[in-house]
């Protein structure tokens, strides 16, 4: 059976209100892209998000809480987020992603509500190319963004860059943008750390 017939067996598997709440998309790709992604993520199609247009947006919020003997006796409860941004981008360049982490630094500002509760947020934007320049692969490779708030009193946010070009199978990942798997179709997805997703979402990542 290939990944793909599984994705479908498994997708049959989930609750009628998650599966109506996942868009269908007329581009193959980000369709089967979706896939992967709809245990975790919120999804929508073709949004209008920052002032720009994504062929795929999506949202994940994750929160973790510790327990003394009865739920209501909780503390050090945090909250982990990411902002998933993707759409087609035919040629790549380094100035687009120098404006892609500026527009990512202006969502991160409006978006975070910075406080005590605020663990994590990561900012992530996919492009799906045709090609992957070698200047835009360099860049990539070695980039990483996390801003610090309050000192880390409040968390921390990630601006993420992901180049995948699906034809060729070539792609590259800024250090923490653990989300590009989920885009590269022709890799199995490994299982997320311990403790990210519950144990039902866990159980879709093979």
């Amino acid at each position: 059976m290939s990944d793909d017939d599984t994705a479908s067996l498994e997708a049959d598997a989930l609750p009628a209100e998650i599966r109506e709440r996942v868009p269908e998309w007329d581009d193959e790709y980000f369709d089967r892209v979706s896939d992967r992604l709809m245990y975790s993520y919120d999804l929508e199609k073709d949004a209008r998000v920052a002032g720009e247009r994504w062929e795929l947006y999506g949202e994940m919020r994750v929160r973790n809480q510790k327990q003394f003997l009865h739920p209501a006796l909780s503390y050090a409860d945090h909250e982990t987020e990411e902002y998933l941004f993707a759409r087609r981008e035919s040629r790549p360049s380094v100035a687009e992603l120098e404006r892609l982490v500026d527009l990512g630094h202006d969502v991160a500002d409006e978006r975070i509500v910075a406080d005590e509760e605020h663990f994590g947020t990561d900012v992530t934007f996919v492009l799906v190319a045709d090609e992957l320049p070698s200047d835009v692969r360099e860049f990539v490779s070695g980039f990483r963004d996390r801003t610090l708030l309050k000192f880390g009193y409040y968390g921390h946010y990630d601006v993420n860059l992901v180049v995948v070009a699906p034809q060729p199978e070539e792609s590259v990942a800024s250090e923490v943008a653990d989300v590009a798997e989920a885009f590269l179709l022709w890799d199995d997805v490994s299982e997320p750390p311990e403790g990210l997703l519950s144990r039902f979402t866990k159980r879709f990542w093979q």
